[in-house]
């Protein structure tokens, strides 16, 4: 039986040399692959209470939206500036080259309500710091923070503290 780690394609120096990409194409293009990716990051949240799911754009939907068919819950978008159509809120953040804008619907979700941020990657953090804020901007609680894998290199963990993170898979490198 392959694990979740057989799934993953890793093409070495890229974007850049000395970069391990770790591509997830190849676990959600097979349905075995895929099934166990989410089975793996449903079990890793079983004990924990939270009332929504928000997913990051994009491949954070991908996650997203099968776990909250499974567990029934629903689903928010966060998404890149200028694609949501009713009322937002947004937060600017760094990434490593420049600056990026997220965005929430104002309305996404009820006050106090607790929430499981889901996406496909955790590096260095900054991209989920910025979903986090934006869920507390909004009065919700992060009840936690869910991925399909980590790379501890980037030490995006450390930055999130205290918030609990949960990685199906972790990878030592950047």
């Amino acid at each position: 039986m392959k694990e979740l780690k057989d799934y993953v394609r890793t093409i070495p120096d890229f974007p850049e040399p000395g970069i391990m990409f770790r591509d997830i194409t190849t676990v959600t293009a097979d349905a075995d692959g895929l099934k166990l990716a989410i089975d793996s990051m449903q079990e890793l949240v079983k004990d924990i209470d939270f009332d929504v799911i928000v997913g990051a754009e994009s491949r954070g939907f991908i996650f997203g939206s099968a776990l909250a068919y499974n567990l029934h819950k629903p689903l928010v978008l966060i998404r890149k500036k200028g694609k949501l159509p009713a009322e937002t809120i947004s937060v600017d953040y760094d990434l490593e080259y420049g600056k990026a804008t997220l965005e929430i619907h104002k309305d996404a979700f009820k006050p106090g309500s607790r929430i499981l941020l889901v996406d496909d990657l955790l590096a260095t953090g900054g991209t989920t710091k910025a979903m986090a804020k934006l869920v507390e901007m909004l009065d919700g609680e992060v009840a936690g923070i869910l991925v399909l894998m980590e790379l501890k290199g980037l030490n995006g963990r450390e930055f999130l503290k205290p918030y609990p993170v949960f990685s199906a898979l972790s990878y030592e490198g950047k």
